[in-house]
């Protein structure tokens, strides 16, 4: 397994080993004790799965407040995402500043999201699967978002062609609008 560190402290970009053969390929996608080493001791309490059909679908940027942070574990299990990751932590030095992957199902490659970042993906193939694990309970009332083309962001979204949104992300709040619940941990 290969575990990188990014240019946002605490998110992490990991490369699980696979082994493969003629008939295809084996990989462990998560072991409690194996991310614990990582330094990754959540509680992972539930998973997801979303499917987005067409290309240029992207969702969010989405979080959740205290007391129902959640920090996530995301993967790519068919197609392509570029998966996103924005600093919401207000008195970090990196507020506001995001950092962005693709995970695929060919590479197998996994972003962990602690609490205090808003969580976007946009889908790079059609009939993209995301499955991601979170570390705290679905909890309407705490849910957040962002404009995911908040220009006071500037993500480099790797866009062919025009957004699909939901009218609830179109509508989303910009970074300016926001004030914050995350703050450094420490």
């Amino acid at each position: 397994m290969r575990v990188r560190k990014t240019s946002l402290a605490g998110i992490l970009m990991i490369e699980p080993d696979r082994f493969g053969d003629h008939r295809g390929f084996f990989g462990e996608t998560y072991s409690q004790r194996v991310y614990a080493e990582l330094g990754i001791d959540e509680n992972f309490v539930q998973d997801n799965h979303s499917l987005s059909a067409e290309i240029g679908t992207v969702r969010g940027l989405h979080f959740q407040a205290p007391p129902a942070a959640q920090a996530k574990l995301v993967r790519c299990g068919r197609g392509a995402i570029f998966d996103v990751a924005v600093d919401i932590r207000k008195d970090s030095p990196t507020y506001g500043k995001w950092v962005g992957y693709e995970l695929s199902a060919e590479n197998g490659a996994q972003l962990f999201i602690p609490a205090g970042f808003a969580h976007g993906f946009a889908t790079l193939q059609p009939d993209s699967e995301i499955i991601y694990k979170c570390s705290d309970y679905y909890a309407p009332e705490t849910e957040g978002a962002l404009r995911w083309d908040d220009s006071a962001i500037g993500i480099d979204w790797p866009l062919q062609e025009t957004a699909i949104l939901s009218d609830k992300d179109a509508a989303a709040p910009m970074l300016t609008d926001l004030d914050s619940p995350f703050h450094m941990e420490g």
